[in-house]
C-alpha cells in the first residue's frame, strides 16, 4: 500500500494527539474482582453453564464466516509504521526441481510437486482480538501488570494472547448502519448510545451480561477498496461503549472497521480513550476488522458467537476465525 492510503488515517491521529498535548486524563488501570492473578477480565464471563445456555439454541442450518480474507494489499493498520501483511513462496513445483532441496532428484521432483509459502504481518491485521496488554494507563495494564516487572524481549509474560480462552457465548449484532437508513455510516461518524438504543429497538434484542455485541457501521462494503475502507472510518464513543460495558454487562465488543473507535479523540490527555477504557480500565477485548454483511443480509441479530485466536505467547493480539450460528 502506498504511502497516499495511509495519510487520512494519519492526519486524524495526529491532530487527536495534538488536541491531548500537554493534559493529564485522571484514569487508572481496573482492578480485577477475580483476583490479582487474573488475567482474562470480563472473559471469565464464560462458563460451562452460559456456554452450554447458547449452544443449547443453536441451529446448524447455516454458518456464517465473520472473518475477512487476508491477501497482500489488503487493509491494515499503519498510520504507526506497522507491517502490511507479505505473502511469499518458499518453494515451487518448477524451482523445487531446479533446486532440489530435498536431494531426491530430478525425477522425484518432477514427479511430486511442492509448494511451500510463509507470510508476515502485524498483530492486528485482518479480524483479530486485542489482548488486555495492547494499550496500558501509565505504564501499567489491567489488573496492575507491569511493563517494568512483565514486559521482557520476547513479549508479555501476563495478558499476552496466549492466555484468550476459545470463545463460545451469546453474540449480538448492533446494525448500526440499518438504524440509522445508511448503507454505510459517514467518514468520523461517532456512535452514541442513541444510536445503539435505536439499533436495539429496530431489531427487537435486548442486551445480557457476557454477551459478544458486534457493531456494524458498513465500512466492510469497501473492504476490497484499501484507501477508503482505512481513511477516516467511523467508530464507537464511549457514552456508547459506557452504555455496553457498565449497563448492558457486554463482554466483548467488535466491529466491522479498523479503529473501533471514531477520531479525533473526544478526552483531553488520551489519543485513544475507548481503547484504554475498555482493555485497560475494565478488562474488555476488542474485536476488529469482523465481517458482518452476511448476518445484517439475513438480519440475524441473535446468535451463537464460536471463535478462538492463535495462542501467540507474549503479543498483544491474534488473528481470529470467528463464526456464527443463528439460534432458535
Amino acid at each position: 500500500m502506498s504511502g497516499h492510503t495511509t495519510k487520512p488515517v494519519v492526519a486524524t491521529i495526529v491532530f487527536a494527539m495534538a488536541a491531548c498535548a500537554g493534559a493529564s486524563a485522571q484514569v487508572t488501570v481496573g482492578t480485577s474482582p477475580w483476583g490479582p492473578e487474573d488475567e482474562l477480565g470480563k472473559l471469565n464471563l464464560i462458563t460451562p453453564q452460559s456456554r452450554a445456555a447458547i449452544l443449547s439454541r443453536a441451529s446448524a442450518e447455516r454458518v456464517y464466516d465473520l472473518s475477512v480474507e487476508y491477501y497482500v494489499g489488503m487493509p491494515s493498520w499503519q498510520a504507526a509504521g506497522d507491517p502490511q501483511y507479505q505473502l511469499w513462496m518458499t518453494h515451487t513445483p518448477r524451482g523445487t526441481k531446479i533446486d532440489d532441496p530435498m536431494h531426491v532428484g530430478d525425477d522425484l521432483n518432477g514427479h511430486v510437486s511442492y509448494t511451500g509459502s510463509a507470510f508476515s504481518m502485524y498483530s492486528r491485521t485482518g479480524t483479530h482480538i486485542d489482548a488486555l496488554n495492547h494499550f496500558g494507563i501509565a505504564g501499567r495494564l489491567y489488573n496492575g501488570f507491569a511493563a517494568d516487572e512483565h514486559l521482557g524481549d520476547r513479549g508479555w509474560t501476563r495478558t499476552g494472547a496466549e492466555t484468550i480462552p476459545p470463545i463460545v457465548a451469546r453474540g449480538v449484532l448492533l446494525d448500526v448502519a440499518a438504524a440509522r437508513g445508511v448503507d454505510m455510516l459517514r467518514d468520523n461518524h461517532r456512535i452514541l448510545r442513541a444510536d445503539l438504543e435505536d439499533a436495539l429497538r429496530r431489531q427487537k434484542v435486548s442486551l445480557q451480561q457476557g454477551d459478544v455485541v458486534l457493531i456494524r457501521t458498513g465500512r466492510m462494503q469497501v473492504y476490497a477498496d484499501t484507501a477508503r475502507y482505512i481513511a477516516n472510518p467511523p467508530g464507537l464513543g464511549l457514552d456508547a461503549a459506557r452504555f455496553l460495558v457498565e449497563e448492558s454487562g457486554a463482554m466483548i465488543l467488535g466491529a466491522d472497521n479498523l479503529s473501533f473507535e471514531a477520531f479525533p479523540s473526544e478526552v483531553e490527555g488520551n489519543y485513544v480513550p475507548l481503547h484504554t477504557y475498555l482493555l485497560a480500565e475494565h478488562g474488555v477485548p476488542i474485536m476488529e476488522l469482523v465481517y458482518l454483511e452476511d448476518l445484517a443480509r439475513d438480519e440475524v441479530f441473535e446468535f451463537a458467537f464460536i471463535g478462538a485466536s492463535l495462542k501467540l505467547r507474549g503479543a498483544d493480539a491474534a488473528p481470529m476465525r470467528p463464526i456464527a450460528l443463528p439460534v432458535r
